[in-house]
């Protein structure tokens, strides 16, 4: 969990807001100079009161009338979620969820760089010319040789806990799950699980509410 300019933690549903308020402020051309919390409330659908308890968490108050100084606040945002400091990271399963995100090149702008995958599948490890997917068998030495940070699971729900377990054993402090398996995992290790099931319900459920026609 990120913390705020005195060293305290911030709520879980700050974190997750504070992403928005980043790309948001990315996307506003440079030279833009100041913006109000009530402008970037109005654009994200958020209230501006929340808007300038969280910006002042991670930044101070905003200046009278004018707002927050823009590249500052980008800085500060990124500063607290951790972008600005280098995270190494593999993926366990080499299929096709697994290699689109391998692929992916935008994990850099949030300091994080995906350095290997492994698979079981010793037809796909031999395959690749890349020379950066493995067997799943030198996982553990490659991750103790190069200090991991970040694990990817992107196995089937039958294999996910296995994995999970060696990459706590490899001394990786965070996983991020992409099977549907609930995973157990110590406190020490923080477990974020990316549900796409959930996500697709979730769709289907508001286009099934949703007026004819729209």
């Amino acid at each position: 969990m990120g913390k705020n300019a005195c060293g305290n933690e911030l709520a879980p549903g700050v974190m997750r807001r504070l992403p928005c308020y980043l790309n948001y402020l990315k996307g506003i051309p440079s030279g833009s100079g100041y913006i109000s919390s009530a402008t970037v409330a109005s654009a994200l659908g958020y209230g501006d009161v929340q808007v300038r308890k969280d910006l002042a968490q991670i930044s101070g108050r905003g200046k009278p009338k004018m707002g927050y100084e823009i590249d500052n606040l980008i800085a500060a945002l990124e500063s607290t979620l951790g972008y600005t400091s280098y995270k190494s990271a593999v993926i366990v399963g080499a299929g096709k969820l697994g290699m689109a995100l391998y692929g992916y090149d935008g994990f850099s702008e949030y300091g994080l760089e995906i350095v290997a995958a492994f698979d079981a599948d010793e037809k796909i490890t031999r395959d690749i010319i890349r020379g950066t997917i493995y067997p799943a068998s030198y996982f553990s030495e490659y991750c103790r040789k190069h200090r991991i940070d970040i694990g990817i699971i992107t196995v089937p729900r039958s294999e996910a806990q296995k994995v999970c377990d060696e990459m706590v054993k490899c001394g990786i402090r965070a996983i991020w799950n992409f099977s549907p398996a609930i995973l157990s995992a110590p406190d020490s290790v923080t477990v974020r699980n990316e549900n796409m099931a959930e996500s697709i319900a979730v769709l289907s459920r508001s286009l099934e509410e949703m007026p004819a026609g729209k």
